[in-house]
Protein backbone atom coordinates (compact mmCIF):
# COMPACT_ATOMS: atom_id res chain seq x y z
CA UNK A 1 0.00 0.00 0.00
CA UNK A 2 0.94 3.81 -0.67
CA UNK A 3 1.29 5.66 2.49
CA UNK A 4 2.00 8.83 1.11
CA UNK A 5 3.02 11.63 -2.21
CA UNK A 6 4.51 14.34 -1.88
CA UNK A 7 5.52 16.98 -4.23
CA UNK A 8 8.16 19.65 -2.36
CA UNK A 9 10.27 21.87 -3.55
CA UNK A 10 14.58 21.82 -3.48
CA UNK A 11 14.29 24.22 -0.31
CA UNK A 12 11.87 21.99 1.55
CA UNK A 13 8.44 23.59 0.61
CA UNK A 14 5.69 20.94 0.34
CA UNK A 15 3.65 21.81 -2.93
CA UNK A 16 1.34 19.04 -2.40
CA UNK A 17 1.35 15.83 0.28
CA UNK A 18 -1.58 13.00 0.20
CA UNK A 19 -1.38 10.93 3.44
CA UNK A 20 -3.28 7.65 2.87
CA UNK A 21 -3.63 6.78 6.78
CA UNK A 22 -5.29 9.60 9.18
CA UNK A 23 -2.31 11.45 10.82
CA UNK A 24 -2.80 14.99 12.36
CA UNK A 25 -1.55 17.77 11.17
CA UNK A 26 1.74 18.21 13.16
CA UNK A 27 2.18 14.55 12.14
CA UNK A 28 2.06 15.09 8.90
CA UNK A 29 4.09 18.35 8.94
CA UNK A 30 7.34 16.46 11.12
CA UNK A 31 7.34 13.84 8.66
CA UNK A 32 7.30 15.58 5.63
CA UNK A 33 10.13 17.77 7.47
CA UNK A 34 11.88 14.29 8.00
CA UNK A 35 11.53 13.11 4.21
CA UNK A 36 13.09 16.54 3.61
CA UNK A 37 15.88 16.36 5.52
CA UNK A 38 16.90 13.03 3.98
CA UNK A 39 16.11 13.66 0.62
CA UNK A 40 18.40 16.65 0.89
CA UNK A 41 21.46 14.94 2.86
CA UNK A 42 21.85 12.39 0.02
CA UNK A 43 24.39 12.88 -2.72
CA UNK A 44 23.27 12.69 -5.72
CA UNK A 45 24.67 9.58 -7.50
CA UNK A 46 23.51 7.27 -4.81
CA UNK A 47 20.34 4.91 -5.43
CA UNK A 48 16.63 6.61 -5.05
CA UNK A 49 15.00 4.18 -3.11
CA UNK A 50 14.96 4.57 0.88
CA UNK A 51 14.06 2.13 3.99
CA UNK A 52 12.67 5.06 5.97
CA UNK A 53 11.60 2.73 8.99
CA UNK A 54 12.32 5.61 11.40
CA UNK A 55 9.79 8.16 10.47
CA UNK A 56 6.92 6.10 8.99
CA UNK A 57 7.11 2.60 10.88
CA UNK A 58 8.47 -0.75 9.90
CA UNK A 59 8.34 -2.22 6.30
CA UNK A 60 8.19 1.48 5.20
CA UNK A 61 10.30 2.63 1.98
CA UNK A 62 10.30 5.41 0.59
CA UNK A 63 11.56 6.10 -3.35
CA UNK A 64 11.94 9.71 -5.07
CA UNK A 65 12.70 11.29 -8.05
CA UNK A 66 14.68 14.99 -8.47
CA UNK A 67 13.18 17.12 -11.52
CA UNK A 68 14.47 20.59 -11.80
CA UNK A 69 13.22 22.30 -8.53
CA UNK A 70 10.96 19.51 -7.65
CA UNK A 71 10.90 16.34 -5.83
CA UNK A 72 8.61 13.26 -6.13
CA UNK A 73 8.33 11.01 -3.33
CA UNK A 74 6.31 7.72 -2.34
CA UNK A 75 6.11 6.22 0.86
CA UNK A 76 4.72 2.65 0.43
CA UNK A 77 5.45 -0.55 2.66
CA UNK A 78 6.79 -4.08 1.73
CA UNK A 79 3.45 -5.21 -0.61
CA UNK A 80 4.67 -2.50 -3.17
CA UNK A 81 7.63 -3.27 -5.57
CA UNK A 82 10.25 -0.09 -5.42
CA UNK A 83 10.57 -0.43 -9.23
CA UNK A 84 7.03 0.22 -9.77
CA UNK A 85 6.44 2.93 -7.49
CA UNK A 86 9.53 4.99 -9.63
CA UNK A 87 7.66 4.28 -12.74
CA UNK A 88 4.59 5.04 -11.03
CA UNK A 89 6.47 8.68 -10.32
CA UNK A 90 7.63 8.90 -14.23
CA UNK A 91 3.60 8.11 -15.04
CA UNK A 92 2.53 11.12 -12.75
CA UNK A 93 5.43 13.29 -13.80
CA UNK A 94 4.35 12.83 -17.43
CA UNK A 95 1.03 13.07 -17.15
CA UNK A 96 1.14 16.56 -15.15
CA UNK A 97 3.51 17.19 -18.78
CA UNK A 98 0.76 16.35 -20.77
CA UNK A 99 -1.28 18.65 -18.29
CA UNK A 100 0.38 21.61 -18.48
CA UNK A 101 3.01 21.78 -21.00
CA UNK A 102 6.57 20.80 -19.27
CA UNK A 103 5.17 21.03 -15.29
CA UNK A 104 6.74 23.66 -13.16
CA UNK A 105 6.17 24.44 -9.61
CA UNK A 106 3.61 27.22 -9.77
CA UNK A 107 1.70 24.53 -12.16
CA UNK A 108 1.26 22.35 -8.94
CA UNK A 109 0.64 25.75 -6.57
CA UNK A 110 -2.16 27.54 -9.33
CA UNK A 111 -3.75 24.08 -9.80
CA UNK A 112 -4.10 22.37 -7.26
CA UNK A 113 -7.54 21.09 -7.74
CA UNK A 114 -6.32 19.38 -11.19
CA UNK A 115 -3.43 18.20 -9.29
CA UNK A 116 -5.54 16.65 -7.19
CA UNK A 117 -7.54 15.22 -9.84
CA UNK A 118 -4.40 13.54 -11.69
CA UNK A 119 -3.42 12.11 -8.61
CA UNK A 120 -6.47 10.39 -7.69
CA UNK A 121 -6.77 8.91 -11.05
CA UNK A 122 -3.92 7.22 -10.36
CA UNK A 123 -3.81 6.19 -6.74
CA UNK A 124 -6.85 6.14 -4.53
CA UNK A 125 -7.10 5.02 -1.06
CA UNK A 126 -3.38 3.58 -1.42
CA UNK A 127 -3.64 1.32 -4.13
CA UNK A 128 -2.76 1.82 -7.68
CA UNK A 129 -5.64 2.63 -10.17
CA UNK A 130 -4.05 3.38 -13.24
CA UNK A 131 -0.64 3.12 -14.44
CA UNK A 132 -1.65 4.76 -18.30
CA UNK A 133 -1.10 8.42 -18.77
CA UNK A 134 -3.22 8.74 -22.00
CA UNK A 135 -6.31 6.83 -19.91
CA UNK A 136 -5.38 9.23 -16.68
CA UNK A 137 -6.04 12.38 -19.12
CA UNK A 138 -9.19 11.16 -20.54
CA UNK A 139 -10.38 11.13 -16.97
CA UNK A 140 -9.40 14.41 -16.16
CA UNK A 141 -11.04 15.78 -19.07
CA UNK A 142 -14.09 14.25 -18.15
CA UNK A 143 -13.70 15.78 -14.75
CA UNK A 144 -13.10 18.84 -16.15
CA UNK A 145 -16.74 19.12 -18.46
Amino acid sequence: MIKAVMMMNTQGKPRLAKFYDYLPVEKQQELIRGVFSVLCSRPENVSNFLEIESLFGPDSRLVYKHYATLYFVLVFDGSENELAMLDLIQVLVETLDKCFSNVCELDIVFNYSKMHAVLDEIVFGGQVLETSSAEVMKAVEEISK
